[in-house]
Formats: structure tokens, sequence, C-alpha cells
């Protein structure tokens, strides 16, 4: 086999798919966060009245029998509606023929919460209704592993079946699962992502009871302002995303397009707090170093960070620290850093998906993506978060962090494909 200087399988990225609130493909999606657009609006799938905040965002006109029958399609929650939306788009851009060798291909689907809107439906229907009339379905809508179910289902594939759920952290341990299966020679091809569906009364009250999400009600689209002095919270999302991960001598055999290779992976947990971010910013740095170790390139090699920068007032001070801790100050301050969750808001459990995707494009075409809505300079956050308009600039590196509620940290690592 072809590997690395220490002689593991290498593994590449050849296919993308994604539904997002800034479009229903990754095309779509790319060009609206390159123009420095958002996705945010007023909430259209619950009555928000009397709620704190009144708006999301949201997927917009997906029409799910796109790419699932319809009978099948109301077996399922939303999550999972968005998981197969970008795994059949994945598929197709991948060019794979799953059935010829189903065993050898697997998926790991990551969520956050899972089918948070069928939970809501069944206790309703318990509730007015009584036990006997509750939806037959409502389980296997409900719990978090039924995406990666009927993504294999759906998809026929037959290897490893793998479905994180850390939080905020899950889609990119879902990209480390992919990379450890492959590696390990327990399949060839994984179909990597995760999704999330959280635009419901309880995602919005409960977030917003914890004081997590903004209350700009009169403004939506410039809610979400990942390290601006005036931020207040992040802005709920929802997106599916997905990512084929292959071995590379298998992908160039069969002359698959080559998007990025995944050099390396790294984790670490903060046994802090449930919510709130490790304050030193050690156990996140941790993650970071683990993930450059992984990938054999050192701090300065990294040539573009995406940050989970979720617009919190915590949280993005933390990851500017982390930042700072895992690649020493000077380099920090000429790393460019942009949070992508200023156009997507945060899409939880699909997050790290997302915004790989966003990372593996940024190498690939050349240009670094804006924070929107970084205006205000805030002291504490004060490294380049390439504000508001898209950079053309070709990196060979690119990282992306995801930290998870519960003290869940993940890292990984891309190389632009050369050839």
């Amino acid at each position: 086999m072809q590997g690395s200087a220490n002689g593991r399988r290498r593994v590449v990225v050849t296919g993308l798919g994604m539904v997002s609130p800034l479009g229903l493909t990754v095309e779509d999606s790319w060009e609206t966060l390159c123009a420095g657009a958002s996705g945010a609006g007023p909430i259209t799938q619950f009555d928000p009245a009397g709620f704190p905040a009144d708006f999301a965002c949201e997927v917009k006109d997906l029409d799910v029998t796109d790419y699932v029958d319809f009978k099948a399609s109301r077996r399922m929650d939303r999550f999972t509606h968005l998981a197969l939306a970008a795994a059949r788009q994945a598929e197709t851009d991948s060019g794979l023929e799953i059935a010829a060798e189903p065993e050898r291909i697997g998926a790991a689907v990551a969520t956050g919460i899972g089918g948070l809107k069928s939970f809501e439906a069944c206790i309703q229907q318990l509730d007015s209704r009584g036990p006997d009339r509750v939806n037959p379905f409502s389980i296997v809508q409900i719990i978090p592993n039924l995406a990666a179910g009927w993504v294999s289902m759906e998809l026929g594939t037959k290897g490893p079946l793998l479905s994180e759920c850390t939080a905020c952290a899950a889609s990119n341990m879902a990209l480390g699962d992919g990379l450890d299966a492959i590696r390990l020679g327990r399949a060839d091809v994984m179909l990597c992502g995760g999704a999330e569906a959280p635009v419901s009364r309880v995602g919005i009250a409960g977030f917003a009871a914890m004081r997590a999400i903004s209350r700009r009600n009169d403004d939506p689209m410039r809610a979400s302002r990942p390290f601006d002095a005036k931020r207040d919270g992040f802005v709920m999302g929802e997106a599916g995303s997905m990512i084929v991960l292959e071995e590379l001598e298998r992908a160039q055999a069969r002359g698959a397009k080559i998007y990025a290779e995944l050099l390396g992976y790294g984790v670490s947990s903060d046994a802090t707090h449930v919510s709130d971010p490790d304050p030193t910013g050690a156990s996140p740095a941790r993650a970071l170093q683990m993930a450059f170790d992984d990938a054999g390139i050192t701090a300065d090699d990294v040539g573009y960070i995406n940050a989970h920068g979720t617009s919190t007032p915590i949280g993005d001070i933390a990851e500017t620290r982390v930042i700072k801790l895992a690649l020493g100050e000077e380099k920090a301050h000429r790393t460019p850093v942009s949070s992508t969750k200023g156009a997507t808001g945060h899409c939880l459990g699909a997050a790290g998906a997302v915004e790989a995707t966003f990372t593996i494009l940024a190498l690939d075409r050349g240009v670094l993506p804006p924070t929107i809505n970084q205006e205000v300079a805030d002291p504490e956050c004060d490294l380049d978060y390439i504000p508001n308009q898209a950079r053309s600039e070709q990196v060979e590196i690119g990282v992306s962090n995801s930290f998870g509620f519960g003290g869940h940290n993940a890292c990984v690592v891309f190389r632009r494909w050369t050839g």
C-alpha cells in the first residue's frame, strides 16, 4: 500500500455533499458563504411567537423526495432527511459504485441530539391521545443512530457503521472514526459527516433558557457575529453534510477527483463544565497538538484555521486562547482564522462536517471564507479572523476545530491535494 512516511494508509477526500442554511448543494452553500451572506431568517417550522428568539438558520425548500422514497421519508425525522440528502450528493459527487463492493464501504454519521422534532411529536401524541395512539415509528425517528442506519440502508453500505453523539464535536469525531477505519484496514471508503435539525420549540426554548442563543430579533442576519465585541450568543442552525473518505490508491485507481488529504485527527476532554469550555484552553489545545502530531506537521505548517467560533461571549475568547496555546503567540497572530458560523449559524452535531467541507474547499479553491458580522474589535479576540470578505490566498494546510458541551474536543487537519 502507498503510505505516508510512517507507513500508514493515506486517506483522501473524493466526494462532498451538503444541505445548509446557505443552499441545497455544496456549491450553492460555498458561493453564498464567500459572498458574505447570512442564512438567518424568521423561523418557519413552528410559530415562534413569545419565544426569546424568533429566528434561526434553517435549510430552506428541501424536497427530501429528491433523495428518498416518500413512504420511507415519513418514517424518518428531519435530521435523517438532511443526512440522506447530503449522503446522496456525496455519493454522486464521488462517482462511487457502492454495490460493487459494499462490504468495504462504511459510514459514520453523527448528530448532537437526534430526532428532537419527533420526540416533541411523540410527547404531544401521548398527552393528547394516550399511549395506544403514539406513532409506532417514534422511537426509530428519535434515536440518534438512525441517520447512520438509514444512510447505510438507502446507499447499501455494509462496512463499519458508526454514529457519534458528542454534541458539537460529533461530526469531526465521525471524520476521525472514518480516518481510523481506513487506516486500520476495516474499510476502504467511509462516508462521514453529520446532521442536525434542532429548530423546534424545545430546541429554541431550551438553548434560550441557557442564555446560549442570540436574542437579536430585530436583526437576524447580523445576529451571529463570531469574535465581535457585541456578540450575544449563537444562532440556531440546521444542516446535513457528508464527506467521502477513501484510501488513496483506490481513489487513484478509479480516477476519482481528489479534493484534499485528511492528514490527522486529535481528541481530548476538558473535565471542567457541562457547557463552558476549559478556561485555561489547555485541553482543546492538546487536541490540536494531537492532530498536528498525527498529521506529521508542526504549528508552523498551519495556513488556515476554521474555528469553532460560535459567537458566544465566553466561547470565542476561550478559542482565541486555545489557538494561541497551540500555535504560539506569534504564529497565531500570523495565521488566518475564520468562523463560518457567522453565515450558517451553529448547526450543532452537523457543524464539524459543514466546517470541514468549507476547509477542504478553501484549500481546493484558494479562497479563505470570511467571518461575517465581525465588525467591532474585541481586545480579547485579537487574531486575524478574515472579517466580512473572503480572501484569495492559497494555503497548503487547513485545520478545523469542533468543541462540544461536556468537554468534547475534536480537531482535523487537511492538506491541499496537488497530485
